[in-house]
């Protein structure tokens, strides 16, 4: 277990999300040594407390927990590769955005390095660090998340999701599908009521609570997909879900159809196959097997 009394801890990236990341540290009592590739941006950690390293290799060979918080997978191994020799007997905490596959690479060779590896996904904005409601998902190494935890717990809710070091970035960015498809249907809704003088604050109004609501139908929709049953009775069906008349109606106002016409594809996929009487959830066919 690790306290902010015994750790050191150096912070690879100050942009908006690792300086976030480094002040939470820093109000937490942790002996903090960031750097950033190009300089002023740690002026600000420095008189809340933190060190300011010249160079990364600086911030690694002081530190016994070293966060990596960069803007993508090569600059990681920019940054990194060259410090493998400072890495070697550390633990390093990746929360830079990668895919599954980046992530297990890393991991690989952060193994052959001899470093204690451990990939995370950031579900929060910076100005919710240190909040619980960030929540933030890891995986990798099951000894470094167990002995880093309460210094991850200083950043929000952390969730390890087991030793397969991809499982923290697929989550992350399977939860980045849902919302960014989410907010494209309340994108694609305000612009159909904005000719009839509706504003984007009005509809906001009206489509948060619905929209709120309706996330009630995440477990039963899962419920069938995992069961893999969709003729169990209750289920809308497909063919009564047929969005051809929101299709047509978004036409009529004058605006593009490909943010509920994709959604009307796969539905019809799934009509046209046969499937029309069963449930909706079926569209996941669509979505796992792509035309």
């Amino acid at each position: 277990m690790t306290t902010s009394s015994s750790v050191r801890v150096g912070v690879l990236g100050l942009g908006a999300m690792g300086g976030a990341l480094a002040g939470a540290l820093v109000k937490a009592g942790y002996a903090t040594t960031v750097w950033n590739r190009s300089p002023g941006k740690a002026d600000a950690l420095v008189e809340q407390g933190a060190e300011a390293a010249a160079t990364a290799r600086d911030a690694v060979r002081g530190s016994h927990v070293v966060i990596a918080c960069l803007l993508d997978h090569a600059s990681v191994h920019e940054v990194l590769d060259p410090l493998v020799d400072e890495l070697a007997g550390r633990t390093l905490v990746n929360v830079t955005t990668t895919s599954p596959a980046q992530a297990r690479e890393f991991a690989t060779w952060a193994a052959e390095a001899g470093v204690d590896y451990l990939d995370g996904g950031i579900m929060a904005v910076p100005h919710m660090i240190g909040r619980p409601e960030a929540s933030l998902l890891y995986s990798g190494s099951a000894e470094a998340f167990e002995r880093c935890k309460p210094l991850l717990d200083t950043w929000g809710t952390s969730t390890y999701f087991g030793t397969d070091a991809g499982l923290a970035s697929l989550y992350d960015l399977a939860l980045l599908a849902g919302m960014y498809v989410m907010f494209a249907g309340f994108m694609h809704g305000a612009a159909m009521v904005a000719p009839a003088g509706v504003t984007a604050g009005e509809f906001a109004a009206m489509a948060a609570p619905w929209l709120t609501a309706m996330t009630g139908g995440f477990e039963e929709f899962a419920a069938v997909i995992d069961g893999g049953d969709y003729t169990v009775p209750g289920q809308q069906s497909l063919e009564f879900s047929d969005l051809g008349h929101i299709v047509a109606a978004s036409a009529e106002q004058g605006i593009g159809t490909e943010v509920i016409g994709m959604v009307q594809g796969l539905i019809r996929r799934q009509i046209d196959a046969g499937h029309g009487e069963e449930g909706f959830a079926r569209i996941i066919e669509s979505i796992r097997q792509p035309a």
